[in-house]
């Protein structure tokens, strides 16, 4: 709009029906002319013609020399009336020769086009009226007017300044005795209608683009299309308030001076201006500053020529606003535009509160599916007559297939629950209680597998499908079940450990006093002797106790391992001819040990013992004779290698497996065979621990052991311990036994127990120690701190009561620096907690003991004799 439209001062309906109105006031017949024009009769209007003349004086003069009335006069009377009707039309009027120049034209036409008759009046109509572009339209209407042809169009005409103005066009035309002499043409001004028009098309276009637009941006860049098209909006823009963030943010911003301004709180501008009254503003600069000047605004950098903003309501509630900017003189926005913006901004604010609630809802919906379908647990719609109406991926790969159509295509009764009666009960506990929570099922998977499933959900109206559904999530808890049986095993073996440590531990202080006696007795009787005989099988009975005490320890994970970087292939090929005599000639032993295996950190003593443990449990199943196989390979553990054993932690390992065909082994068997005492044997044939050993040796190691097994067709065991890349180190030799020295020392023995205490007191002195005790920790800070010369050597307990042995070492060295110390204790790492193995060795001797290991023990600790 702006100014490229020029609109008539007045209506022509308007005048027509003014007149119509005084006429019926008056009683008068209509007429066209302004009741403040001159007297017709009186004073008659002068028309401008081509050639310009006036011959109203003369007509005058001669009306005065024959009053009778002839023809001339009535001639001319009716010439005033016609020349009075074409003046006064309310229509513009123009007519025009045959070639097509101006001959005269009405008031009317002179106030619509803004030329003054002068200005106009000979001139040819292209020049004048018709815009550049419409030549071809020219030259239609000339060749149609030459034809005789009457003429209604609508079109555009161009003003003196330039502007063009919508018009409806009749024109014909002038034929005088069978002669066309000239045309006519009557404008009638159509600009409002062409607005109204183009308003009602832009609302229409508005609501039809906010119906098929998805995106925002799309929406608003046709909105500002729209917007041009009715005025000028070179620089357009839309505000919106964000009232849960407090943020004005201007999505759409087109300006040929300014950039679009970040999302920001709202302060005290133009837009805050309309946003906070709720009312359309066209400002000018001058407005601007009275505003400023009244605290109203607050304004940054220099304002536009115009600045036009409406607000963006629905309702009652504003949602922004849409603004206008001219900075051209050309270009000026009027009331009608604020009006026409209005009108749009009205259906742009529906549109755009239903467009964001769309986008929301789209939105939303998008989340909730992508957290349905990205879920972890399998999620499901069914009908409670038995089929799957909408499952997740989760559900599809928990149940082993590749789509959904072949789930929904299963009948969960039948193909998908392990036992109908759980589908039932399932089905019958949300009719009755509307909701499931935790209900443990049993389901098949494609592949046959079975799985456990926890299903949670509830019953709902099905909408549009059937009258109920059941909306479900099912969580496989297969492993977690595995893990926690696996988890209450090791709990078991954990308390059954600690129940034989204990036992272990008090029975080695018993076999302690019972081997030492037992050995001063061998001492004291020579061969030959009746009661050398009796000391020996005494002596035999408590190695034998010894044994079980030890193997307990190692079930219980409490013995002295001696850890070296141990080459696997090595150990078994070491033992492999150790084996063979072992298991008999109707057992085949073979070994397929696999190359470059690699390393591992182990007691290699400790391991032959697991091999061996092995192979004779093995043997044992096979009475009849078959095959054992001793395998080793290099593996790396992850998710996919360990299905069934959940709990071992990724990374390299280093595995042996031994394997039979036997007997094999029932589920109920497995779950105990790592137990102490457990055994399938015959009375007097097994003890029951050499497997409860090889369970405690690899734990202590660092390792993890499984078996597989079934009835009749044999068991595998397989031992996995962690990989070390370092090459292996060179095992040990034996130490050879030689008869211990003694010595002059002072020795502070601490041990509760007394039948211990006094033996050990008894052994140190026959070798000429001195020997201090004490039954507690408590006595021997008193006694050492009573004792003024020097004390050598510490033998101590390390679980006792009271102060035990690690804090009663502590607080003598802090008396007496350098004091050099031995441990005594059956659980080998009570006494070198947060030491080394090797550390251990050198102060550490393990109940129950022999004397001469503890003389050489102690003249270990102490080091070579003085003299």
């Amino acid at each position: 709009m702006g100014d490229r439209v020029t609109r008539a001062p007045q209506s022509g309906e308007l005048v027509r029906a003014k007149n119509l109105r005084r006429a019926l006031r008056r009683g008068t017949p209509p007429t066209f002319i302004p009741p403040d024009s001159p007297n017709p009769v009186a004073q008659p209007s002068f028309l401008s013609w081509y050639p310009a003349e006036n011959s109203f004086s003369e007509k005058n003069s001669a009306r005065k020399k024959s009053q009778t009335g002839g023809p001339e006069e009535i001639l001319d009377l009716r010439r005033q009336y016609l020349e009075q009707l074409f003046e006064g039309s309310p229509d513009p009027v123009i007519i025009f020769d045959t070639k097509f120049r101006t001959q005269c034209v009405n008031q009317q036409f002179q106030r619509m086009f803004g030329y003054s008759a002068a200005e106009i009046l000979g001139r040819s109509l292209d020049e004048i009226l018709f815009p550049p572009d419409r030549s071809a339209e020219a030259q239609w209407i000339a060749q149609c007017l030459e034809r005789g042809e009457r003429l209604t169009l609508e079109t555009q005409r161009r003003c003196k300044d330039g502007s063009l103005l919508d018009v409806s066009v009749s024109s014909a035309p002038l034929i005088i005795d069978g002669r066309t002499v000239a045309f006519y043409a009557i404008y009638n001004d159509i600009s409002e209608r062409k607005r109204a028009e183009a308003l009602s098309s832009g609302l229409y276009r508005i609501a039809e683009k906010a119906s098929a637009t998805q995106d925002l941006q799309q929406f608003f860049a046709a909105i500002h299309g729209i917007v041009d098209e009715l005025m000028c909006a070179r620089n357009f823009s839309i505000a919106i308030h964000d009232p849960e963030s407090q943020l004005l943010s201007f999505p759409y911003f087109v300006d040929e001076q300014e950039s679009a301004p970040a999302p920001a709180k709202l302060n005290s501008g133009l837009v805050e201006y309309v946003l906070r009254t709720g009312e359309p503003l066209l400002c000018t600069p001058e407005l601007a500053q009275q505003l400023q000047q009244r605290g109203e605004v607050e304004l940054t950098g220099k304002p536009p020529l115009q600045w036009l903003g409406v607000p963006l309501k629905v309702n009652d509630r504003i949602l922004g606003a849409l603004v206008l900017k001219s900075y051209s003189n050309n270009t000026r926005f009027r009331e009608r535009d604020e009006d026409v913006l209005t009108l749009i901004a009205q259906q742009l604010g529906a549109a755009i509160d239903r467009k964001r609630n769309e986008q929301s809802l789209r939105r939303s919906e998008v989340r909730y599916r992508s957290l349905v379908q990205t879920a972890v647990y399998g999620i499901y719609r069914s009908s409670l007559e038995g089929r799957f109406l909408d499952v997740n991926p989760a559900l599809i790969g928990m149940l082993g297939y590749n789509s959904a159509l072949e789930i929904l295509a299963l009948d969960p009764q039948k193909d998908v629950f392990v036992d109908p009666a759980e589908y039932t009960r399932l089905v019958d506990e949300f009719r009755r209680n509307g909701r499931m929570d935790g209900f443990e099922v049993r389901w098949k998977r494609k592949d046959g597998g079975i799985i456990t499933a926890r299903i949670s959900g509830r019953a709902v109206a099905g909408g549009d499908g059937p009258s109920d559904v059941l909306e479900a999530i099912a969580e496989d808890i297969t492993e977690r079940r595995l893990l926690e049986d696996q988890f209450r095993q090791a709990q078991k073996m954990e308390a059954v450990g600690r129940l034989a440590g204990g036992i272990a531990h008090d029975f080695n202080n018993l076999l302690m006093v019972i081997s030492g006696y037992t050995e001063v007795l061998l001492d004291q009787f020579p061969l030959g002797h009746p009661l050398h005989a009796k000391a020996e099988a005494i002596q035999g009975a408590s190695d034998r106790a010894t044994s079980l005490t030890r193997q307990l320890l190692a079930f219980s994970r409490k013995q002295l391992l001696e850890l070296k970087v141990v080459d696997l292939n090595a150990i078994v090929t070491d033992m492999e001819r150790l084996l063979r005599p072992l298991i008999g000639e109707n057992i085949e032993l073979t070994t397929s040990l696999a190359p470059a295996v690699g390393c591992t950190r182990a007691d290699a003593g400790q391991l032959e013992q697991v091999i061996m443990n092995l192979v004779v449990n093995a043997r044992d199943a096979m009475p009849n004779g078959g095959k054992i196989c001793i395998r080793t390979a290099s593996v790396t553990l992850d998710d996919s290698y360990r299905p069934e054993n959940i709990f071992i932690k990724n990374g390299p390992y280093v595995m042996i497996s031994v394997s039979d065909n036997g007997q094999g082994m029932d589920r109920e068997t497995q779950a105990r065979i790592f137990e102490p005492f457990f055994t399938t044997k015959e009375k007097g044939k097994g003890t029951g621990l050499g497997l409860s050993t090889v369970y405690g040796i690899i734990k202590q190691s660092g390792g993890y052991v499984f078996v597989q097994s079934e009835l009749g067709c044999g068991t595998i065991f397989t031992i996995y311990f962690p990989r070390v890349d370092e090459p292996s180190e060179a095992l040990g030799a034996a130490l050879v036994s030689s008869a211990a020295a003694g010595g002059t020392e002072t020795v502070l023995l601490v041990e509760d127990e007394d039948s211990v205490r006094q033996l050990v007191r008894e052994t140190l002195e026959s070798r000429g120690y001195r020997v201090l005790e004490s039954a507690n920790g408590q006595a021997a800070l008193a006694l050492a701190a009573s004792h003024p010369e020097p004390i050598h050597l510490v033998i101590t307990d390390v679980v006792m009561p009271g102060l035990n042995g690690h804090e009663l070492i502590q607080q003598l060295r802090a008396a007496r620096p350098g004091i050099k110390t031995l441990y005594l204790s059956g659980y080998a790492q009570d006494a070198f907690a947060g030491s080394t193995a090797a550390e251990a060795q050198k102060t550490f001797l393990q109940k129950p003991f022999t004397l001469q290991s503890l003389a050489r023990k102690v003249r270990e600790v102490l080091g070579p004799p003085t003299n």
